[in-house]
C-alpha cells in the first residue's frame, strides 16, 4: 500500500512568527500519527525556522519551488542544495500559480525535477488544466503532456523520489473541488501513463496527490479514491485545527485499509 502524503502548501502566507506558531500547533496534535507522510510547505523566509521545531518529528519540511541551477548569478532564486541544506525533503514544482504567474512550462519543470532528485531531495510535480481545457474536453490530454514533459528522458531508477500532484486550476482556490469521480478519473490516467511509459510496479508505487480546494469536509470521499494517494493543501492547510483534521481523517482512513 502506497503511504498517503498530506503536504500543507502555505503559499505567500505567514510571517516567521506566524510560522512558528501554526507548526508548533500541528506537531503538537499530529505526533501520535504513524501511517502519514506529513509535509508542510512555508515561503522561503521561514523555512530555518521550521525546521528547527519539526526536526526529530514526524513531519517533513518542503520547499515551494526552486531554481535548476547549482549556484550562480541568479538574482533572487534559490538552489535545491540550499533547500537541502535548511532541512528540506520535497520541492514543488510547477505549481499552476509558477505556471500562470512566472512562466513556467513543462521544459523547466523538466529541468527543476532533474535539479531537485539529483540534491537528493523529491520533486513534487504538479499538472492540470484550466477550466477552459476542461470544457473543451481536453483535460486527458493536457495533463498527459504535462506528465510527459516534466519526465522526458528519466529512468524509472532516477524518478524513485518522484511524487505527482493533479491540481485542476479551476478548483485552486476557487472553493469548487472536483469530484472523487473526476480527480479518480485523472489520477488512473496518470497512473496508466506511469505504466505505459515505465512499468507496472513504478505505476502502482508513486504517490500521486490531489490538490484544489480540498477541506476536512471532504478530503475523505477523495481518499476514497483507489488512485488518490494525499493531497497538497493550499488554503485549508494555513490553520492548524484544519491541517490536523484532514492528517487524522487520513490517517483512521488508511488504518481500516
Amino acid at each position: 500500500m502506497r503511504r498517503p502524503i498530506i503536504a500543507g502548501n502555505w503559499k505567500m502566507y505567514k510571517d516567521i512568527n506566524e510560522a512558528r506558531e501554526l507548526v508548533a500547533a500541528i506537531k503538537r496534535d499530529v505526533f501520535e500519527i504513524d501511517n502519514v507522510e506529513m509535509v508542510v510547505i512555508p515561503p522561503f523566509v521561514d523555512l530555518a525556522e521550521v525546521d528547527e521545531i519539526t526536526t526529530g518529528s514526524n513531519i517533513s519540511l518542503g520547499a515551494q519551488n526552486c531554481y535548476w541551477e547549482k549556484e550562480g548569478a541568479f538574482t533572487g532564486e534559490i538552489s535545491p542544495a540550499m533547500l537541502k541544506s535548511v532541512g528540506c525533503k520535497y520541492v514543488v514544482v510547477g505549481h499552476s500559480e509558477r505556471r500562470k504567474y512566472f512562466g513556467e512550462t513543462d521544459e523547466t519543470v523538466n529541468l527543476k525535477i532533474k535539479a531537485v532528485i539529483e540534491a537528493g531531495l523529491s520533486p513534487i510535480a504538479c499538472v492540470g488544466e484550466t477550466l477552459e481545457e476542461r470544457e473543451k474536453g481536453e483535460t486527458l490530454e493536457v495533463v498527459k503532456r504535462q506528465v510527459k514533459g516534466a519526465l522526458k528522458g528519466f529512468s524509472a531508477d532516477f524518478l524513485k523520489k518522484l511524487v505527482i500532484a493533479y491540481e485542476p486550476v479551476w478548483a485552486i482556490g476557487t472553493g469548487r473541488t472536483a469530484t472523487p469521480d473526476q480527480a479518480q478519473e485523472v489520477h488512473a490516467m496518470i497512473r496508466g501513463l506511469l505504466k505505459e511509459l515505465y512499468s507496472a510496479n513504478f505505476a502502482e508505487e508513486k504517490c500521486v496527490l490531489y490538490g484544489g480546494s480540498v477541506k476536512p469536509d471532504n478530503i475523505e470521499s477523495l481518499m476514497r479514491a483507489k488512485d488518490i494517494d494525499g493531497g497538497l493543501i493550499g488554503g485549508a492547510s494555513l490553520k492548524a485545527d484544519g491541517y490536523v483534521s484532514m492528517a487524522k481523517i487520513t490517517s483512521v482512513l488508511y488504518s481500516s485499509l
